[in-house]
């Protein structure tokens, strides 16, 4: 008997297939490679540097948990976790509520709108360094552009960066000038909502906060969970602003400008304990993934998708 040697169907099929499959991971390969090399290889390598003592020149040391423990008695964790949690529960609410109040202006159809949609837009284009330069003299105590302002209305003009009190509001008000990129993605939430909702609203009597309540807030409930986990995450890793304020990683007037990646920066690069820097590195991956988790249960009882 003479066996046929032409492959079957689904023999091509597979051929064919495993072709495709090698093609597609060449393409991707580049990515692939960079990805392993520049993210998976420092993830992995920096939680076993959180478990030596290593300075970059000398070869690491193995200490166990030695960092995490001196991590618990450490001053300066405490109160970079104090600010850092003062920027996240402060700045991000406050941020996102002015970001819907621009999203709703925007929304508005008044002559000039794409020309106040841009102004507002701006600033978050602006890179970070420039712009906490350029916040630098308008928070200037003597020749500042608020300051000056304050005083020429009569109100008390503060040393918005030598006083503890108010170094912080001061990244608040940074925070908020650079909304706009919230604020669009919010607009185009808005006009994303069926006008049919507005229109039964309003023939069943229901005033305009009724309406912003009952239809608006729950239609842009999954665009607001996205921007808290977003800007909580944000917040955690805030470093540009307080470096370039404050001339460096000093942290600031006591220590008021001292947050946990600048905290990081100094272990790291100032003091080059490296193994304890990696340490805080995975504490604050651990407490940004409770927090993000915390937010997605609780999420269940305001978030709102289509169709529920």
């Amino acid at each position: 008997m003479i066996s046929n040697s032409l492959p079957t169907y689904n023999e091509k099929r597979t051929i064919k297939g495993r072709r495709n499959l090698l093609l597609g991971l060449a393409f991707a390969s580049p990515w692939i490679i960079g990805f392993i090399l520049f993210t998976v290889y420092p993830f992995v390598i920096s939680f076993y540097y959180s478990l030596t003592e290593y300075d970059l020149f000398s070869p690491p040391t193995w200490v166990g948990l030695a960092n995490y423990q001196a991590i618990l008695m450490d001053e300066n964790f405490y109160k970079s976790l104090t600010n850092t949690f003062y920027m996240a529960l402060i700045a991000v609410p406050i941020s996102l509520f002015i970001s819907l109040l621009l999203a709703l202006l925007l929304n508005l159809k008044v002559k000039g709108i794409a020309f106040y949609r841009t102004i507002y837009y701006l600033p978050a284009v602006i890179p970070a360094v420039p712009g906490a330069i350029l916040w630098l003299w308008i928070l200037n105590t003597e020749y500042g552009m608020l300051n000056i302002g304050l005083r020429a209305i009569g109100l008390y003009d503060p040393a918005w960066l030598s006083d503890p009190s108010f170094t912080k509001p001061s990244l608040v008000l940074m925070n908020v000038w650079g909304a706009g990129a919230t604020a669009l993605i919010y607009l185009a939430a808005l006009q994303g909502i069926p006008k049919q909702y507005y229109e039964a609203a309003a023939l069943d009597g229901a005033n305009w906060w009724h309406r912003f309540w009952s239809i608006t807030l729950p239609t842009l409930s999954p665009i607001t969970l996205f921007q808290l986990i977003m800007g909580l995450i944000g917040a955690f890793q805030i470093f540009t602003e307080s470096f370039i304020l404050m001339d460096g990683a000093t942290g600031g007037p006591d220590q008021s400008l001292l947050f946990y990646a600048v905290n990081l920066y100094q272990e790291a690069f100032v003091y080059l304990n490296m193994g304890y820097a990696s340490a805080l590195a995975w504490v604050l991956f651990i407490i940004v993934v409770l927090i993000t988790v915390i937010v997605f249960k609780t999420s269940m009882r305001w978030v709102y998708y289509g169709g529920e």
